[in-house]
């Protein structure tokens, strides 16, 4: 199974800041430790060109962003400082989706061990978002005819808010978004499929409200390739999750997806998605978990499979 990683590419941030940046780097190597991947594995992908960008986001927010001319009400909501690191980072980011998407294409699954920066709009950053990674690696492979119907399972505990709004009306891509009801953010978008989960929300309720909503986004939209953004912060022990998840609780939430869609036949590129409990190496062990059942997987089929 190949992962694309983009640790070297780190953020300048503040000691106190609260984005746990040092996980990519100790989720790789958990990783290699445990031999859930082999060094052979694990690739260093390309930035995003901006070229690829443009498919999803404004050129003249791209400009800002390229020159460092975001102004300091952009730059707050985005939570991060301008920097060129910061540039450097964000296209890297995006360029590890886009190759896991067609790595996936060909191995049925494929992960980059960043991304689901699913805050980010067409205009606009927020929430530690800069480029929308899901969004511009759908377009590279709708643009490349790899495939014509696409859908988005967003399992993060936070409503992608700027994924439903940049594929709002394109009947190409299926936007579903499991996440809690009360969280950030507060003024949500609308994903063809939400699904909304009250704070405290446990394993079972967790688990039965995804399993329904896998059915339904498969027998809807009938897609020919996922996206799954795995956070880690559906966790019990999360910051900002405010959800009740356990450790074992995500991992089966792993397996259904990848059950889901193994079943149906449907490719599969990873994300990781949020995570911020004050305990790094939790979080680090659910992303670690989402690889090890991903590593289960065996080569989608040439002709999918008919359900």
């Amino acid at each position: 199974m190949k992962c694309f990683y983009t640790d070297r590419f780190v953020l300048p941030l503040p000691p106190t800041h609260r984005f746990p940046m040092e996980k990519y780097q100790r989720l790789r190597e958990r990783l290699l430790a445990d031999g859930v991947l082999r060094p052979e594995d694990l690739c260093e992908p390309p930035a995003a060109s901006w070229d690829e960008l443009r498919l999803v986001h404004d050129d003249e927010y791209l400009r800002a962003v390229a020159e460092g001319r975001l102004a300091p009400d952009l730059q707050r909501r985005i939570g991060f400082p301008w920097s060129p690191a910061m540039v450097e980072r964000s296209r890297r980011s995006v360029g590890g989706t886009i190759a896991a998407a067609r790595a996936a294409l060909g191995d049925g699954i494929a992960a980059n061990l960043a991304g689901g920066t699913h805050h980010a709009f067409r205009d606009r950053g927020e929430g530690y978002c800069v480029f929308n990674d899901v969004a511009v690696a759908a377009r590279v492979l709708l643009q490349a005819g790899a495939c014509a119907r696409i859908a988005v399972v967003d399992c993060d505990v936070h409503q992608g808010n700027g994924t439903a709004a940049i594929f709002r009306g394109d009947p190409a891509v299926f936007t579903f978004s499991l996440h809690g009801e009360k969280n950030y953010p507060f003024k949500k978008e609308t994903s063809d499929l939400d699904i909304t989960l009250p704070d405290g929300a446990r394993d079972d309720e967790y688990l039965a409200a995804l399993e329904a909503s896998l059915r339904a986004v498969v027998a809807r939209h009938d897609p020919e390739f996922v996206f799954y953004v795995a956070g880690a912060d559906p966790y019990e022990g999360d910051r900002l999750g405010r959800l009740g998840v356990t450790v074992s609780g995500l991992a089966a939430r792993d397996r259904l997806v990848f059950s889901a869609c193994r079943g149906a036949g449907l490719p599969v590129a990873v994300s990781m998605g949020g995570g911020y409990a004050h305990d790094v190496d939790a979080i680090v062990a659910i992303h670690v978990n989402t690889i090890r059942e991903a590593s289960q997987w065996t080569a989608v089929p040439p002709e999918r499979a008919v359900s």
